[in-house]
């Protein structure tokens, strides 16, 4: 089985395009011929076209027009490996090839040109790791602050209102990124999930000093860290298959794979993070979206955070957001049997306090019941043995899966699945998730933790017991925004973004805003809007209506960048919320290595930095946006 998966994408296709008789280039065939259907569309008429035909605005399942924007190799990943894993396992090879061969284009064998024509000279190819990092993962450091001083991100404030493009480095098969990359010193390390690879380039010029294959695709940002005190500096972060790879940094070896899940069907989403000899881990879980398939037995899987050994991946400890689920005696109207309780996934980046030996985390909400107080909350755990130290739970009773309405059912709404047999029985349904992960912030002689819900709320409770100190909602929120992916801090204030796709004014608080963390007051707002014109809404379909800033921003010496649902990055003054400059990323570029390149929406990944750059990947096709394929790093303007 591990050998099928590992078939090669141009293995793929022509096998799926043999199969379905295919000759031409279209992106997607309603027939083989005029007479004979395509084998691909019983496959997706039956297990597919009730949740993707007509999903209703803002909805997590994507359109089946933005199906068929996506290429063969992320189609299959997600229903191998992927959030989509649960249906593909209930479809044979064959059901697996056609109906990927139905919705993906025909695409042409890339090999490895796209690397090997952009190769660094040799005497640039060495990876110089004697300095700092300018980053050691998603959140920049062990606190997710986010916020980078002008040495670590080697420009000013000023420098960074005032940025141009320096190169931009394409991904093929390629239709979202997902990941961030870590800089240092020179170098910057960058997963390239859904081309196969991870990356070392060169951060001036986007030349390649190494590219190693990885055995399943990255699914996510990079954490850096010593790799066990006898070890070499490594790169580890999660693949599509629920492993961690750890890649010396200097050469791009894979040193250690390990699988530190306690349920081998739930994916890792978040980024891992160095804690000392340990690194700290967030599980999540995989039955929100297998829930859309009627007959899926909703649901067992559930959230945890896991301690393993920076030297070999062996798990050293692992929390658990519930207990194990349990037959609820109950069969859903499919005639499937029914278990709870489950969910509470950690989709995001831990924080961790290493003098007090304390690991924060977040949570999402539940997915079939009973409700349980560890969902959509923030948690405290003890570094060394993973015993909790208290939860704060923000929203009770939100038990909420993809084959459910966003809130009560309502007419003309989006009709209520088999696996939410419990729509009557208590839940809000509101999928009102941390997104993001925890924030530590210390002022004042106290120390808070700070985070974001998609319920547009920002939070600040106490590090020692998780009671609320102040709290603030920008908007409704929705299943998708408000505070999608994280915020960020400058020591002074936090910055929420708020995402709100697809919400009508006035209840759409799409923008950013600014909040005085020791008084808890609101300092600024800066209200996104929507910009078709000069050609966007040809280049960005979605613009209308997705906006608003998802991805996490970035602090770089009281400079503020974030990037927008539609491919744009604004560059902020962090003091007043002054807009100081906005680069559109969603146009096709002239890449360094040759491939034809385009971004889109910025979603997930925040922009980083370091060495004098800007970095941010531009294109993310989930959730019905903009695809697109670019790394694109900026630099200062010559004075």
């Amino acid at each position: 089985m591990r050998s099928w998966k590992r078939l090669s994408l141009s293995g793929v296709i022509a096998v799926a395009f043999a199969l379905a008789g295919l000759a031409s280039g279209t992106p997607v065939q309603a027939q083989a011929t005029d007479e004979v259907p395509h084998p691909g569309r019983a496959v997706y008429e039956t297990y597919c076209a009730a949740c993707h035909n007509a999903p209703p605005p803002g909805d997590r399942a994507p359109p089946v027009a933005a199906l068929r924007r996506m290429n063969a190799q992320v189609l299959m990943s997600a229903m191998t490996t992927g959030v989509m894993k649960p249906i593909g396992d209930g479809l044979d090879r064959r059901q697996l090839r056609d109906v990927v061969a139905y919705l993906a284009p025909p695409e042409a064998p890339v090999g490895t040109a796209w690397l090997d024509g952009n190769m660094c000279v040799a005497s640039k190819r060495v990876v110089d790791l004697s300095a700092k990092p300018a980053q050691v993962g998603f959140g920049v450091d062990t606190d997710n602050s986010r916020a980078m001083t002008a040495t670590q991100a080697g420009m000013s404030g000023r420098d960074a209102a005032n940025l141009e493009v320096a190169w931009a480095f394409a991904m093929p098969k390629t239709s979202g990124l997902r990941g961030q990359g870590v800089v240092v010193g020179s170098t910057l390390f960058y997963p390239a999930g859904q081309a196969g690879y991870m990356l070392a380039l060169d951060t001036q010029t986007g030349c390649v000093k190494w590219a190693t294959p990885t055995p399943a695709n990255l699914r996510g940002s990079m954490a850096y860290g010593r790799l066990g005190s006898k070890g070499p500096w490594g790169l580890v972060g999660g693949d599509a298959s629920g492993n961690l790879s750890a890649f010396d940094a200097a050469t791009g070896k894979i040193v250690w794979r390990a699988d530190p899940r306690h349920d081998k069907t739930v994916p890792i989403s978040g980024t891992p993070l160095f804690a000392g000899d340990r690194i700290v881990v967030p599980i999540s879980s995989g039955d929100v979206g297998a829930a859309m398939r009627p007959t899926h037995p909703c649901c067992k899987s559930h959230g945890a955070v896991a301690a393993v050994d920076a030297a070999t991946g062996k798990v050293l400890w692992t929390w658990h957001t519930m207990e194990d689920a349990r037959p609820l005696g109950r069969k859903n109207s499919a005639g499937a049997d029914l278990f709870g309780p489950s969910g509470a996934p950690i989709w995001s980046s831990p924080s961790v306090d290493l003098k007090k030996g304390v690991v924060y985390a977040s949570t999402g909400e539940n997915t079939s019941p009973p409700a349980t107080g560890t969902s959509d909350a923030l948690v405290a755990l003890d570094l060394a043995t993973g015993q909790q130290k208290w939860v704060f739970q923000a929203l009770a009773n939100d038990v909420w899966n993809m084959s459910c309405p966003i809130g009560p059912p309502a007419p003309g709404g989006r009709p209520t699945g088999a696996n939410c047999f419990f729509v009557n029985e208590g839940s809000v349904l509101l999928d009102h998730d941390f997104g993001g992960g925890p924030v530590i912030w210390r002022g004042k002689g106290r120390e808070l933790i700070l985070a974001g819900q998609k319920s547009g709320d920002v939070w600040a409770v106490q590090s020692g017991d998780g009671k609320v100190v102040w709290r603030h909602q920008f908007g409704k929120g929705t299943a998708l925004g408000g505070v999608h992916w994280g915020i960020a801090t400058d020591g002074v204030r936090v910055f929420a973004p708020i995402s709100d796709p697809n919400v009508p004014e006035p209840l759409n608080a799409a923008g950013l805003y600014a909040i005085d963390i020791a008084s808890g007051k609101v300092t600024w707002s800066w209200k996104a809007s929507a910009d078709c014109g000069n050609g966007r809404q040809a280049r960005v379909p979605i613009c209308a209506g997705k906006f608003g800033i998802s991805a996490p921003p970035l602090v770089v010496d009281g400079a503020v960048i974030a990037g927008s649902l539609d491919g744009r990055l604004h560059v902020f003054d962090g003091k007043t919320g002054k807009l100081l400059s906005t680069h559109d990323t969603a146009v096709p570029f002239q890449t360094v290595n040759g491939l034809k390149g385009t971004g889109g929406t910025i979603d997930a990944a925040g922009p980083f930095a370091g060495d004098g750059m800007v970095f941010v990947g531009s294109g993310y096709s989930s959730f019905g946006q903009a695809g697109g394929n670019l790394l694109v790093a900026y630099r200062p303007k010559a004075k």
